[in-house]
């Protein structure tokens, strides 16, 4: 900007001195063209590249928000999480497995918005092997895992020379629920009624698919889920193995191959 109005001031200077000599009628005109060219462009005040100080050190020190100064920004209020919902009573959950099954379909308090009838638990006490999922297929109508998903894990139990009637199945939720709030869920205590299911089955392992049921349990998500190896709860230790959704091992062959691999680092 500095060149350009030292530029103006040169053709200004040139024009003022050659008008008043005769016989440069040319120059005066091409002048003049640049000066309207330089107008037409929007130049017509002078600019410098340094900034002005319009106030002074003390007008500056008393000016106010609206005399030029601006204002402090404001921080925006953090959102509040929604309050928790009260957990269950663990003195209400049955003692004994044989009444589980009746109380998982009928309690009252064992909502949580699914769009689907509850499905319940099935195999048989003291289980040579519990398997935990999140929830029940969206195809369950009466028999948990009855879709897909189930028939990956038919055929995982087949290869690993398990009997159907020798694995006890359970979820966390009672039904299937479309994008379930787990930091709700566990707020309202079903993370620990799925660990005392787990304390009245007393099964000699238990596998786990699904990373969500983690937390649930009692593992730290900031740790691996290999890490996660043994679930202590009522005085009872189950050792322990989590793998992936069988959702996912639905969509991916190849993980199922690393499930198998795992399984047989388990149990060697």
């Amino acid at each position: 900007c500095s060149h350009l109005c030292a530029l103006i001031a040169a053709m200004h200077e040139v024009k003022t001195r050659d008008m008043e000599t005769p016989g440069n009628r040319l120059l005066d005109e091409q002048i003049a063209d640049a000066f309207d060219w330089w107008r037409d462009a929007g130049v017509d005040g002078v600019l410098a590249d340094e900034a002005m100080q319009w106030l002074s050190r003390e007008e500056e020190d008393n000016a106010g928000p609206e005399q030029g100064r601006l204002p402090s920004p404001v921080e925006p209020a953090k959102p509040q999480p929604p309050p928790a919902a009260p957990a269950f009573d663990p003195g209400t959950w049955p003692p004994e497995l044989e009444h589980f099954a009746e109380w998982w379909l009928n309690d009252p308090k064992l909502v949580t918005g699914g769009l689907h009838g509850r499905i319940v638990p099935r195999g048989p006490k003291q289980a040579a092997l519990m398997v935990l999922i999140p929830q029940p297929e969206a195809e369950d109508s009466d028999i948990l895992l009855s879709g897909p998903q189930g028939r990956v894990l038919s055929g995982f139990l087949a290869a690993a020379g398990i009997a159907p009637d020798s694995v006890y199945l359970a979820s966390v939720l009672p039904g299937h629920m479309p994008m379930p709030d787990w930091d709700r869920i566990a707020s309202e205590g079903l993370g620990q009624l799925a660990a005392h299911h787990v304390s009245l089955v007393k099964p000699d392992r238990l596998l786990c698919f699904g990373s969500s049921i983690l937390p649930l349990l009692g593992h730290d998500p900031a740790n691996s889920p290999a890490d996660f190896r043994e679930l202590n709860h009522e005085g009872r230790t189950v050792p322990l193995m989590a793998a992936r959704d069988l959702a996912a091992l639905v969509e991916r062959p190849r993980w199922r191959a690393a499930l198998w691999q795992r399984w047989l680092d388990w149990t060697a």
